[in-house]
C-alpha cells in the first residue's frame, strides 16, 4: 500500500511543478517568415489578399484534397470568411476572416481553430516594394495558449513548427507568382 502511495505522491508533485513552472511560461507566440518575389508590389499585394489563391500555395490548404470549403463574402475584403472541415486531423476544422485590409501593404485575418484543437490566432500577410520588380512578402501569425495549456510551450517547438509551413507557403507563392 505504501508503495501506491509514493507512486501518487510522485505523479501528483510532477503534475504540480508542472503546473507551477506553467505560471511563469510565456503564452503568446508570434512567428514570421519573409521572402523577396521577383514580381511588382502591387500585382503581389492583389494576389495574397485574395484567400482562395491559399489553394495554391498554403502547406495547411494542401493537407487534404477532400476538405470542404465554404466561403462567405466578397473575398479580399473585410469580413470575408473561408471555412474549412477535414477528417484529417491535420487539418481539422476552422474559419479564417479577414479583419483588416490596408490596400497594397498589409491583410489581417484572425483565425478559429475549431478540431482537433480550440483556438484564435490572428495572422497576416504583408507586401513591400525592394525595388520596381521585387516584392518582399511576410507572413506573420500570433496565437496564445492559455494557462495550463501553455506548459505545451516547453515541449513544442512552435517556431519551427509553424515557421517551416509558413516558410514552405512563401516558397510555394513565389513559385506560382513567378512562372
Amino acid at each position: 500500500m505504501s508503495i501506491l502511495i509514493a507512486i501518487i505522491s510522485f505523479i501528483a508533485g510532477i503534475v504540480l511543478l508542472l503546473l507551477i513552472i506553467a505560471l511563469f511560461l510565456k503564452k503568446e507566440y508570434t512567428i514570421e517568415r519573409e521572402l523577396i518575389i521577383n514580381q511588382p508590389a502591387q500585382p503581389v499585394f492583389s494576389y495574397v489578399k485574395q484567400i482562395k489563391n491559399q489553394d495554391a500555395y498554403s502547406v495547411w490548404n494542401r493537407i487534404d484534397p477532400a476538405m470542404q470549403k465554404t466561403y462567405t463574402g466578397t473575398d479580399g475584403t473585410p469580413g470575408f470568411v473561408y471555412a474549412w472541415d477535414s477528417q484529417n486531423k491535420k487539418a481539422g476544422k476552422g474559419e479564417q476572416e479577414i479583419t483588416a485590409v490596408k490596400e497594397g501593404e498589409r491583410i489581417d485575418m484572425a483565425l478559429h481553430f475549431i478540431r482537433p484543437f480550440e483556438g484564435r490566432s490572428v495572422a497576416w500577410m504583408t507586401t513591400s516594394p525592394v525595388s520596381s520588380n521585387q516584392t518582399k512578402v511576410t507572413w506573420g501569425i500570433n496565437g496564445k495558449m492559455n494557462y495550463p495549456m501553455n506548459i505545451m510551450l516547453l515541449f513544442m517547438n512552435m517556431e519551427k513548427l509553424i515557421g517551416k509551413d509558413l516558410a514552405d507557403g512563401l516558397a510555394n507563392l513565389k513559385s506560382s507568382l513567378e512562372q
